[in-house]
């Protein structure tokens, strides 16, 4: 056997002394280095057998008594509050449900609505995963508002006496800049609008405060850091005082105060509740129910001083293995600004990819010239990520 580099041998004690390497056991996994975990997390192990019961039981023998019996009806709030830990919500905030861009939508037009009619201006993030700035477009449209887009680091000066309210996202989703939720937020209350945050890219991968910070909504998705499977559907965030004055775009009988009245007016439903619209993809939310078991047990800090750790080695074994000015990395070296993954910009960034791929390394390609590298601590370790960076190192060579 050939003498371990340096950088493997640092791994080998890293992941030695890492308290969470125990739970790559909850995942089914292969010798793939996989690092693409911010667009699709793995598959947690006990998911199939769970799915299976939910087809074969609730589904096969009890039909429609499992609304009641096994509890379908109930899953959109009772999953809310599995996954409000992990954003920093106490229970009874967030409703689970319908895709990250109906809940843009839905939180963005509630926020204006709640700001007043003198609030006449939209802000978001010129930034932003372009989806985002679509719903905000129609958004405004809708609501007869102007919309302007701004980076994150220029909101504090676009805030004004006009504005109604600030669609933001918590990291960027090409360079995993992560951005700062708690001055933000204070800002836009201190102009006196409301703050609006998608946190598709930071829930599950660091802690996010939204009690603490008093973030006003919040939206994201489950299936990246939360492992909730292809299309699993995303969480809308109310803060408990506002809740009372949510006045949802999109009112549905599953948001009804009765909704087995079949009454011709709409009467909300109290509290997050009121954040439904129709009939819950119940196969879909009970595979994210079993893919949220596990994080039994797992500290978001300890995730998050992975996640760190990591992305610091991987930065560091990334110039062990290149040739300096081959790649440049365009995520923040500074810890408060970095997210859980890293980007690196070079000239030939999709061809690079295709080859990591077949090589077994597989993170993502972001045009133009942006390879992603996902982080997610409770199944990557500090082997797979020297041997990411050394087989990235020999196909830039």
């Amino acid at each position: 056997m050939s003498e371990l580099s340096e950088p493997a041998l640092e791994a080998e004690k890293l992941d030695a002394a890492d308290e969470l390497a125990p739970l790559r056991d909850r995942f089914v996994l292969d010798d793939v280095v996989y690092l693409d975990g911010n667009s699709l997390g793995a598959l947690p192990a006990n998911v199939p057998d769970r799915v299976a019961d939910v087809v074969r039981r609730q589904w096969g023998e009890l039909r429609i008594r499992s609304w009641e019996d096994s509890g379908w009806w109930t899953a959109p709030e009772r999953i809310g509050d599995r996954i409000a830990p992990l954003v920093g919500a106490a229970a009874g905030q967030i409703v689970v449900g319908d895709s990250t861009s109906v809940n843009v939508f839905k939180a963005l037009v509630a926020a204006v609505r709640m700001a007043g009619e003198d609030r006449t201006e939209i802000l978001v993030d010129a930034t932003t995963f372009p989806t985002d700035g679509y719903i905000a477009e129609s958004a405004a449209r809708l609501t007869g508002r102007t919309l302007r887009a701004v980076t994150p680091a220029e909101v504090p000066e676009a805030l004004s006496g006009r504005t109604a309210a600030v669609l933001l996202n918590h990291v960027d989703y090409r360079t995993g800049r992560l951005h700062d939720l708690p001055g933000m937020t204070a800002a836009i209350h201190a102009a006196g609008a409301l703050a609006v945050w998608d946190l598709c890219h930071s829930a599950g991968a660091l802690p996010v405060g939204l009690d603490e910070h008093g973030v006003d909504l919040a939206v994201g998705c489950t299936y990246k850091y939360l492992n909730g499977g292809p299309g699993s559907p995303a969480y809308l965030y109310v803060r408990r005082d506002l809740q009372p004055r949510f006045d949802s775009p999109l009112p549905g009988w599953n948001s009804h105060t009765d909704p087995f009245g079949m009454s011709p007016s709409y009467a909300p439903a109290p509290g997050a509740l009121r954040g439904r619209v129709g009939t819950p993809d119940i196969l879909s939310m009970l595979a994210l129910e079993a893919a949220l078991d596990v994080w039994d047990g797992v500290s978001v800090f300890a995730v998050r001083a992975k996640s760190l750790a990591l992305t610091d080695f991987f930065l560091r074994c990334v110039r062990a293995y290149t040739e300096p000015g081959r790649v440049e990395c365009v995520t923040p070296e500074r810890h408060e600004e970095r997210g859980s993954q890293v980007a690196l910009r070079c000239d030939d960034a999709g061809e690079v990819m295709k080859r990591l791929i077949d090589r077994g390394v597989v993170g993502d390609f972001r045009h133009p010239d942006v390879l992603r590298f996902g982080f997610t601590p409770l199944y990557v370790g500090f082997a797979d990520t020297e041997r990411a960076a050394r087989i990235l190192g020999e196909e830039l060579a």
